[in-house]
């Protein structure tokens, strides 16, 4: 399998895009000469772009949770000319197997799931108690006979390629300083309960200003309403130097800039995972989610986190549908936690 050709079926979402490359990774460890391609959104494939072990990235037309028999007919057959020697089926959802089953991959590769017996003819029976963290479950699909995560290598944490080039026109384009900038990321997917309250990123913010730093605060087009919030409840004299880029940036921008900041404060998010791949010290605030399961894979990372186990909520009970355990996590915590990541 050295010199073979494997079509990854990735992810959805941001965050569990990134843990995948710990799988790339691993994939180039043992098949130093293999080719990887990977099929993915749009939103992901700016990330897949920064993944060396990628060879080619390729668009999926078919939107998430859609069936769209014809146009997943006609992506199979194109890819069917390539050659795939294996695909390995990263979502666990029926559909997410069809193009290589459409496609006549050799080798479909995957976790059970959703009657997929037909579509996966290297089906793997997960033990979610044997496999804690959704990183070590992608990794486990490199390899056959793997039980449990202790049998597993190493995990290689995910690594972006950040372009010095694309960082600088970053910092002029928004005009951020080259020092001195703390990024924020008060978004997350899935509703309020996993985002740290508003006015506690207020609060931080204008400590770390007052401190003599400048603030980035990141995220989507969908964050910007908040991230807008944060910067109404800093003094006057202080929102020069908070800077809202939620909605402005390009996920390759938003890379570059997240490498380029000193430290991050962050929900559970997919920005969260990208500033651990380009090895910025982070704060992680987690509540009802558990790190346990998507932790920031980086030794530059501090969780916070007051509550055990995983709550499946997505909006808490407390104003703007918080969760009491984020709001319970206090902004001198944080700003603890900074100066013990950026002491290391």
């Amino acid at each position: 399998m050295g010199s073979s050709r494997i079509l990854i079926i990735g992810p959805s979402w941001v965050g569990d895009m990134l843990m995948s490359q710990s799988l790339y990774r691993q994939l180039k460890i043992q098949h130093p000469n293999c080719e990887i391609d990977v099929l993915a959104p749009d939103w992901c494939r700016g990330l897949i772009e920064r993944m060396p072990e990628i060879a080619n990235s390729i668009a999926m037309p078919v939107g998430h949770g859609s069936l769209q028999w014809g146009v997943r007919k006609r992506l199979a057959a194109v890819l069917e000319k390539r050659g795939y020697d294996q695909a390995i089926v990263l979502p666990n959802s029926f559909k997410s197997a069809l193009i290589p089953w459409l496609a006549q991959i050799p080798l479909r590769t995957g976790w059970l799931g959703e009657m997929r017996y037909v579509l996966l003819n290297d089906p793997r029976k997960l033990d979610k108690a044997a496999f804690p963290r959704m990183v070590e479950r992608y990794v486990a699909l490199a390899g056959k006979g793997v039980r449990r995560a202790s049998e597993l290598p190493a995990i290689v944490p995910p690594r972006l390629t950040v372009s010095s080039e694309g960082q600088r026109t970053a910092l002029a384009e928004f005009d951020l300083p080259p020092e001195g900038l703390v990024g924020l990321c008060p978004g997350a997917e899935f509703g309020p309960a996993k985002r740290w309250p508003d006015y506690h990123y207020a609060a931080l913010a204008s400590r770390l200003i007052a401190d003599g730093k400048q603030v980035a605060c990141f995220g989507s087009a969908k964050d910007a309403e908040v991230v807008e919030t944060i910067r109404e409840q800093l003094p006057d004299e202080q929102q020069a130097a908070f800077h809202g880029l939620a909605g402005r940036t390009s996920l390759p921008q938003a890379i570059d800039l997240l490498a380029a900041c000193e430290a991050v404060v962050t929900n559970d998010s997919g920005l969260m995972h990208v500033a651990a791949a380009v090895e910025t010290p982070l704060v992680a605030l987690y509540g009802p989610t558990s790190p346990e399961f998507t932790p920031p894979l980086s030794d530059r990372a501090e969780v916070i986190r007051l509550i055990d186990g995983y709550l499946k909520v997505r909006k808490g009970e407390a104003e703007a549908g918080y969760h009491q355990s984020m709001i319970d996590i206090k902004p001198e915590q944080v700003l603890d936690a900074l100066k013990r990541v950026l002491a290391q």
